[in-house]
């Protein structure tokens, strides 16, 4: 598998860690801010909202991008959205910044998805999209638990510190491996070579 596989695998470690983790933390962040753990738990419904609304608005601005372009951009969303739910003041702030991060979600499984397949030949497409979520199956596994435990011992801030670490890691991953020419639409280009031929006919 092609390096630029593993890169949109660490992406979507961070994302499933970021999505998850608050959910071990409600104890804390409702001490911390003065509210219930019932509505601290909002938290995670507003991350939910944010991904069913933010998929497909991202996603029709998006479409003209380049899909490293907008991988990109997606994870500099995902780790200023963290550093801001670490600086939060208020659970308001904390929820908008949760919105935020939110953003990055759908879009970038949707694109990651499409960039997946057109790394590598067709008949190895199935495993492609399957590596990628495994960041996601390691961030529920490994990620989220070391992100509960970090918040319940040095603060719930510091994991969310941690997670946009991991969002800038993974920035530079993707920005080393992914390849700058648009593989995703060349392979569509190759796919539809009748719609393309008859486009330079006329």
């Amino acid at each position: 598998m092609p390096l630029a596989l593993y890169a949109l695998t660490a992406g979507a470690f961070g994302i499933g860690v970021t999505e998850f983790v608050i959910m071990g933390l409600l104890i804390e962040v409702g001490r911390d801010l003065g509210i219930s753990i019932a509505t601290a738990g909002l938290l995670i419904s507003g991350y939910a909202l944010g991904v069913v609304v933010g998929a497909p608005i991202l996603t029709a601005f998006a479409g003209r991008m380049k899909s490293r372009t907008i991988l990109l951009l997606l994870m500099v969303v995902f780790t200023i959205g963290n550093a801001a739910c670490a600086l939060a003041p208020n659970f308001e702030a904390l929820m908008v910044a949760r919105l935020v991060t939110a953003l990055a979600h759908g879009t970038f499984f949707g694109v990651g998805s499409v960039v997946a397949t057109s790394l590598v030949a067709e008949d190895r497409r199935a495993s492609a999209i399957a590596v990628m979520f495994t960041g996601l199956t390691v961030a529920n596994i490994v990620g989220v638990p070391l992100g509960t435990w970090l918040g319940q011992e040095y603060g719930w801030r510091m994991t969310f510190w941690a997670v946009a670490v991991v969002g800038v890691i993974a920035f530079a991953v993707l920005a080393i491996f992914l390849p700058k020419e648009d593989a995703a639409a060349d392979k569509t280009r190759r796919e539809r070579p009748s719609r393309y031929c008859s486009a330079n006919r006329w």
